[in-house]
């Protein structure tokens, strides 16, 4: 007997869940191995990246067949116009596109906390690869604009602004700018990271991690934050059309990257000593409740099942993970069920794993400070998530998943169902 067909259907995801689950295979496959032989160091967090991103690409090109989207504006059979007609426009785009990596060194050379820290290994990461990106710019420029249906992009128009040839649209110009600032700011922040999550899942010993629950559990925890920092920095790499994974749009809105930025380093108010840091005199989930192993446990388990649903909330973006940018409305995943499952998760693993509104002082007024900045942080991330629906709500895609979102996901349901329980009530 046939499964009846649901008569409101999900509207399809523009990625597949094989993408993101090949890299997660590929990621645990070097991990496995990383540990058995002690592969520790800067060098093997960067092959972790590319054990979790080869299988992506792979399964893109070779099971999705993604280049083949119409989406990524390219046309595969033939070249569309011969390099005598394309070299030129290749040129003015070569132009604006090394220009706009200028700018980001000059930016990285400016801010002093990208020479510092974490930071060093992305500048040192990046410093190795410009030579061979600035290479391979060349030869991938002028194959794609022979197949371009459209070759005249943002790239195009910043060239033309540099070069002074053409009238090009300031809007476009504004676009490519906006997007190479997300890439620029975000891909150096991911990369800087990656380092020190991958030695805190690699460089435990097994009889550490399985001491008690409270090990196992942030091991476990550091493992899905790794596995997030992995897929999402292959996503900052990969914007590329050939794997249909660029960017379609930047948010245009100035509330949008504020409610960003201050979310990360430089800009960051939840860091320590910070106007929204809600740490003073708190302690850890499991001190307070030292002594109750079952209660350890179970706490533990539910931080889990939320940095997993985190993790899982990145995995599900493929190739495509990046803030502040539409790269494709994805409705698989846990996003079949929350528009945001990463904040959610995100939020509610904070409260559980700090408890905020308990303080080592005994000061009632601490435990009040706590609990009302980590409720503005709440705010933050649903500012956050407001003003990524505005940007989102300009694709019909976007549109079409929120309204099928709205009639389906859990708490609307709920919600629905409280109003209409309401309303009874109120007409009896």
């Amino acid at each position: 007997m046939k499964p009846a067909h649901s008569p409101d259907p999900r509207p399809k995801s523009a990625v597949s869940a094989g993408v993101g689950w090949a890299g997660l295979v590929g990621l645990l496959v070097w991990v496995i191995f990383a540990r058995q032989f002690g592969w520790q160091g800067e060098r093997a967090a960067a092959v972790a990246v590319a054990a979790c991103g080869a299988p992506m690409v792979a399964w893109s090109l070779l099971i999705d067949r993604v280049h083949r989207n119409p989406s990524t504006g390219l046309v595969w059979d033939r070249p569309i116009r011969p390099l005598s007609r394309s070299l030129d426009i290749s040129v003015v785009k070569l132009s604006g596109l090394w220009a706009t990596w200028s700018i980001i060194a000059i930016l990285y050379c400016l801010g002093r906390w990208y020479w510092d820290g974490q930071y060093l290994f992305a500048m040192h990461a990046m410093g190795i690869a410009i030579p061979f990106v600035l290479v391979a710019s060349i030869p991938y420029m002028l194959w794609i604009d022979r197949r371009l249906a459209d070759p005249r992009d943002g790239t195009y128009a910043f060239g033309q602004f540099l070069l002074r040839t053409g009238k090009p649209p300031r809007e476009a110009i504004v676009e490519h700018l906006r997007s190479w600032g997300v890439k620029g700011f975000f891909t150096a922040f991911m990369i800087s990271i990656v380092p020190g999550n991958y030695r805190d899942v690699i460089a435990p010993a097994s009889d550490e991690i399985l001491a008690n629950p409270v090990t196992l559990t942030r091991w476990l925890i550091s493992a899905m934050f790794l596995i997030d920092v992995a897929v999402a920095t292959v996503g900052y790499l990969l914007t590329m059309r050939p794997l249909d994974a660029h960017i379609r749009s930047a948010n245009p809105y100035a509330a949008g990257w504020t409610a960003a930025l201050i979310c990360y380093p430089p800009f960051l108010l939840m860091s320590n000593g910070g106007p929204l840091d809600y740490h003073y005199g708190t302690q850890e989930w499991m001190w307070w409740m030292n002594g109750h192993p079952w209660l350890l446990t179970f706490t533990g388990a539910i931080l889990i099942m939320l940095t997993g649903i985190y993790a899982w909330a990145t995995v599900a973006f493929g190739l495509r993970f990046s803030n502040l940018t539409n790269r494709g409305i994805l409705t698989h995943g846990p996003y079949r069920w929350s528009k945001h499952p990463a904040y959610v998760s995100k939020n509610l693993f904070w409260w559980l794993s700090t408890l905020p509104f308990f303080a080592t002082t005994g000061n009632f007024t601490d435990m009040v400070r706590n609990t009302a900045l980590l409720a503005m942080i709440n705010g933050v991330y649903y500012w956050r998530a407001r003003t990524e629906e505005r940007h989102l709500m300009a694709d019909p895609a976007y549109r079409t998943y929120s309204a099928w979102m709205d009639r389906n996901a859990p708490l609307a349901r709920l919600a629905r169902r409280f109003r209409d329980s309401a309303a009874g009530v109120a007409a009896e």
